[in-house]
């Protein structure tokens, strides 16, 4: 099983920035920074900043860093570099406007989504308005700011004790969550599975220091399946066409994780029933169901899970009440326990109801526990909005679900996340894009991967070259190898790619998993 990494990357050119190092600012008495909103639309603006010497002598570079508060995130910027850890941001100068005679101004742009507006802002390490930090005796910012135990339904923080302070205020985004005199705080009530989002100030007589760099925490809770951090899935076909029929222990080691497509609807509404194909049998030679079972099993000896994957273009199951609920979750609990099916994957592509299929879903779980796998396989079109019955299934079993791969492809030009055009499919926009939808829309990133076709054949539009994959999950995790398209942030914990299928990878000559796997491994 490939390695696992665990580190915050932050940055929307993380790539770029390691490369190009701004000259070290001279700390110069008397530079500013104004902060001018140029423009508002209502869910976003777009943002200025003047830097301005006022000192006597020459700066040789500069840098500008800010908080920005909960729900509010940048986009696209200019004249500038940026790092970001959370919702702190530091801008620094490029090559060609670091230097400030005294006098003289510079001046960089952003894009902002949300109402928020920035805080706390310094300049080379000082207040942005100029000299010192206003109201002497004010205490300094609380630093180490830090997660140090969390729970099921509690996130507990801590930090470092700052003189002359004689309490701290913790806020979460712009709302004060508590008031204490100690150097830590539990927040409790929280759902299992959630984040929360704090800075810390403290405050004395004379008045409040600004906020920390804020601090992410997450109960516990969360889905557990002994996957990979980023991790590979493909998909096994259970009938014949012109890829390349496999038995199931033939499928290619670079795969992580397997869904056999497809179980079938029955007569009994909800319920389905899963068999090898009788021409698949008899393509391979007399494929029969305990072989298939013995090759289950073969993969789960070299770790690798395997997953029952339910409908397909042409399923044609339907979940649409409690009845069909029970039957469902109990057709595929007894289909898993026969042959050893590690969970299940929603491929409805003639529609679903949401509340219903979550029914039977938490019912599955209940009956199979937390190591279940549950991922879905939507098309571009039922992520497009939070409205749509997959994004609100996805949405309202967030706490169980594993991973969505959407189908990015066969489905023309779309919307991204920006709203402001339609982008082609086969593309970095594209996938970038419409993931991004996912990513700011209540998914968590390791719940998002993207799927994609294996090659010529595979899908009748949409089909791209392996390095497209592998550079859209770059600039998704690292900023680095984007289009013109730049997500709001960066995506460190993006689970990884989908492929249909690994039939039609093993009839291109692997070339899909050869290149996208290894990749996953050098991802944040």
């Amino acid at each position: 099983m490939r390695r696992r990494l665990s580190t915050v990357l932050a940055a929307l050119v993380l790539g770029l920035a390691g490369t190009i190092t701004a000259a070290s600012p001279a700390l110069a008495a008397g530079e500013t920074a104004t902060f001018t909103k140029t423009s508002d639309w209502g869910s976003g603006w777009e943002g200025k900043y003047t830097i301005t010497n006022a000192g006597t002598a020459s700066i040789s570079g500069w840098r500008v860093e800010f908080d920005l508060p909960a729900g509010t995130t940048l986009g696209s910027y200019w004249d500038a570099l940026l790092t970001s850890s959370g919702n702190h941001h530091t801008f620094t100068n490029r090559e060609y406007n670091g230097t400030l005679a005294p006098g003289a101004s510079v001046t960089f742009g952003f894009l902002a989504s949300g109402s928020g507006t920035p805080q706390n802002c310094r300049v080379n390490g000082a207040s942005c308005t100029g000299g010192t930090d206003p109201q002497p005796g004010v205490p300094a910012v609380p630093g180490n700011v830090r997660v140090t135990g969390a729970t099921a339904s509690a996130i507990t923080l801590g930090w470092s004790a700052v003189s002359g302070a004689t309490g701290y205020r913790v806020y979460d985004g712009t709302a004060l969550r508590t008031t204490v005199t100690g150097t830590s705080a539990t927040f409790s009530g929280i759902p299992a599975c959630t984040s929360r989002t704090y800075t810390v100030a403290a405050y004395n007589s004379v008045g409040e220091s600004a906020r920390s760099a804020p601090v992410t925490g997450t109960t516990t809770g969360c889905q557990s399946a002994d996957l990979p951090r980023h991790f590979l899935t493909g998909y096994w076909h259970n009938f014949v066409n012109p890829a390349t029929e496999l038995r199931l222990s033939a499928v290619p080691n670079e795969y992580d994780l397997v869904a056999v497509a497809f179980a079938e609807a029955t007569s009994t509404p909800g319920a389905v029933t899963f068999g090898v194909d009788p021409g698949l049998s008899t393509a391979l030679g007399g494929y029969t169901n305990d072989q298939f079972k013995a090759d289950v099993a073969t993969l789960k000896s070299r770790g690798k899970k395997v997953i029952l994957s339910v409908g397909g273009e042409a399923g044609r199951v339907s979940v649409g009440d409690s009845a069909s609920a029970t039957n469902f979750a109990n057709s595929v609990r007894s289909i898993m326990t026969e042959y050893g099916f590690d969970g299940v994957d929603i491929d409805l592509e003639n529609g679903l109801n949401p509340t219903y299929m979550a029914q039977a879903l938490r019912s599955l779980r209940s009956a199979v526990g937390s190591s279940l796998i549950i991922t879905m396989a939507p098309q571009t079109i039922d992520m497009q909005s939070t409205g749509g019955s997959y994004f609100a299934l996805a949405l309202s079993i967030k706490d169980i679900l594993t991973v969505v791969h959407t189908q990015f492809y066969n489905s023309g030009s779309m919307l991204g996340c920006d709203q402001s055009q339609a982008y082609s499919q086969g593309t970095v926009n594209f996938i970038t894009a419409l993931a991004c939808i996912q990513l700011e829309n209540g998914l968590r990133p390791d719940q998002v991967a993207v799927g994609l076709p294996a090659g010529p054949g595979a899908a009748g539009g949409g089909v791209v070259a392996p390095s497209v994959v592998t550079n859209a999950l770059d600039c998704l995790a690292r900023g680095t190898n984007c289009g013109s398209f730049r997500p709001p942030r960066t995506y460190p914990e993006i689970r990884g790619a989908m492929t249909w299928s690994i039939n039609w990878d093993v009839a291109n000559g692997n070339n899909f998993a050869r290149t996208v796997a290894p990749h996953l491994d050098t991802l944040p």
